[in-house]
């Protein structure tokens, strides 16, 4: 068997199932404090909040704050002329053929067309956005440049 990501899996018998009813008598093995102990803070219920630790200073708070994140940034892909060379002569290329070729993996905020390389085919291009030498090269072919 090879080891690969969608295979891996834990070793035989390090596996608990989890399924079992605490808190129902001595002879269940789990009756009385019902896997909980004796006392204590962790005995209780309400415990603690995801990431104390105990009065320590919290590694959320221990780490320096940097910068912020701006929440109108678009996450743009951008593809160059070069790559759209594989495509047929005349071909209308959108974001979704990108997509089904394999080119773009996802999308996210949107696809701009750069100028980098050549191109030798007459092509309809419709993306979200287009650079200027990118729309000069398609056009001097007699191909389109459609902004979305």
């Amino acid at each position: 068997m090879s080891l690969e990501l969608s295979s891996l899996q834990p070793a035989e018998g390090a596996k608990k199932s989890d399924n079992f009813r605490r808190g129902r008598g001595h002879g269940s093995g789990n009756g009385k404090t019902a896997g909980k102990g004796h006392k204590g803070q962790k005995a209780r219920s309400g415990g603690t909040r995801p990431g104390f630790e105990g009065g320590q200073m919290p590694l959320y708070r221990r780490i320096p704050k940097r910068g912020f994140t701006n929440r109108n940034s678009k996450d743009i892909v951008a593809i160059n002329v070069s790559v759209l060379e594989r495509f047929e002569d005349g071909a209308t290329i959108t974001v979704d053929t990108l997509i089904e070729t394999g080119i773009v993996k996802n999308p996210r905020d949107g696809v701009k067309i750069l100028g980098n390389g050549e191109i030798t085919k007459k092509l309809t291009v419709k993306a979200n956005a287009f650079s200027a030498t990118a729309k000069e090269k398609i056009e001097a072919l007699g191909g389109t440049a459609e902004v979305m």
